[in-house]
Parts: structure tokens; C-alpha cells; sequence
């Protein structure tokens, strides 16, 4: 078993590790599709076509070198994507609907006891793709936790798991890169930073197949109640 002592800093994800993205924004995501009547398309799988697209948009802006776009800008050009490709109009009203429920993100429902234990032992810091000023409003309106820090990739200008995120990071928090435990339900978040020598714990909260890869988590979770219940 891991063993986790050294750990001073637990780095969180936020988009869909924190806030519950898919249950969130599918009510959206059908209110508007109703409206396009002749969709043959469903909440659950224009969500599920929705967040592949925007991975793609980030992974293209990093191995392309175009920098940091916006988090926010990339699910709109994700959604524009999937609008067309299921024969929906990419209106401006459109988009407009679609890109509300970003607004109204809602934490998961165990997420904040655990951040009251886990804040005992260690400083908790949000480290996310997100840009800083939609960040600072989601923590603040919507996870309404006050971390001890959140860091937007945009400083390095490049999306996670691009190295430098977690190095910087890291640094900014005057920590060992070994310090640092990151808390991802995104396996490749785990895997960029264990491949930079965090610790990582993969919240498998979609239960989906983790990489073959060297950089295994040094904990798999199902939620935040065992994250706090592994690393207390």
C-alpha cells in the first residue's frame, strides 16, 4: 500500500472529477434538443459526443502548439462539432442555448465532506483546464469551497496532460513534484502527472479501464468519500 506522508498538497481536477458535468448539463442538453424536434439524438449521447469532441479540440490546440485557446472556447467549437454532426443548425441562438448549462455546474453530492476531512491533513488546490475567471466563479458559486489555491493551466499555456501543467504547478506551490498527490476521474490527467513523479488517485467514477501504461495511480477510488477514507 502507498503510502502517502510525504504528500503536503492534493491537486484537484475540477471538471468532472469535482463537478458533476454529464448530470449536470444533460437536463440542458434535452430542454434544448426538444426544441429540434427532428433530432434523433439523445441527452445522454450528444453529452458523451460533446465531451470526446472537446478533448480532441484540447489535445489538437497542445500537439499543434496553438497554446491555450479557452476551456470554454474549446466546448464551444466541440459543440459546433457535434451540432453538425448530428444535423442540428450551429445558430448563434442555438450554441447560445447549448453553452447555458456551463453556468450551472453542480459539485458531486459527497464532494464536500470529504474536502472537510482531507483539508485536516493537507492543502487542497484546484488545478484545472479551465480559464481563470470561470474557475473563480465555479469555485465560488458552485463547488462554494475556499481552496488554497486554484491554478488555471493558461500560466503555461498549454492543456493538461501537457508536463509543464504539473511542474509549474508544483513550483507555484513551492513543492517537490513528489509533494503533490493529484485527484483526477480523468486517466490521463493521473497519467501526466504521475509520468512528472506526483502521486496520483484516480477517481473512477465512470468506471472505465485505466491506460497500459507504467504511471498507474497509486489509489483507485470510486468518490471522494474513499478518496478521504484511502489517504486519511
Amino acid at each position: 500500500m502507498t503510502n502517502f506522508t510525504e504528500t503536503k498538497a492534493l491537486t484537484f481536477d475540477l471538471f468532472g472529477t469535482i463537478l458533476d458535468l454529464g448530470g449536470s448539463l444533460t437536463p440542458f442538453i434535452g430542454e434544448s434538443l426538444d426544441v429540434h424536434a427532428a433530432a434523433d439524438v439523445s441527452a445522454d449521447e450528444f453529452w458523451a459526443q460533446w465531451r470526446y469532441r472537446q478533448r480532441i479540440e484540447q489535445y489538437q490546440d497542445t500537439i499543434m502548439m496553438l497554446g491555450h485557446s479557452g476551456y470554454l472556447e474549446t466546448v464551444r467549437r466541440a459543440l459546433h462539432y457535434t451540432l453538425k454532426r448530428n444535423s442540428i443548425e450551429a445558430s448563434v441562438d442555438t450554441v447560445k442555448a447549448f453553452m447555458q448549462g456551463w453556468q450551472q455546474l453542480s459539485s458531486f453530492p459527497e464532494v464536500l465532506a470529504a474536502l472537510s476531512r482531507l483539508q485536516s491533513q493537507y492543502r487542497l488546490v484546484v488545478l484545472s483546464n479551465g480559464d481563470p475567471a470561470f474557475l473563480d466563479y465555479l469555485v465560488e458559486e458552485r463547488v462554494t469551497w475556499d481552496f488554497d489555491a486554484v491554478i488555471s493551466v493558461t500560466s503555461v499555456g498549454a492543456f493538461k496532460p501537457h508536463p509543464a501543467v504539473y511542474r509549474a504547478a508544483a513550483g507555484q506551490l513551492g513543492l517537490e513534484v513528489n509533494e503533490c498527490l493529484m485527484v483526477s476521474a480523468n486517466s490521463f490527467d493521473i497519467m501526466g502527472a504521475r509520468a512528472c513523479g506526483y502521486k496520483g488517485a484516480f477517481v473512477n467514477r465512470y468506471r472505465l479501464p485505466y491506460e497500459d501504461t507504467a504511471y498507474q495511480p497509486d489509489v483507485t477510488v470510486s468518490d471522494f468519500t474513499g478518496l478521504a477514507e484511502a489517504l486519511l
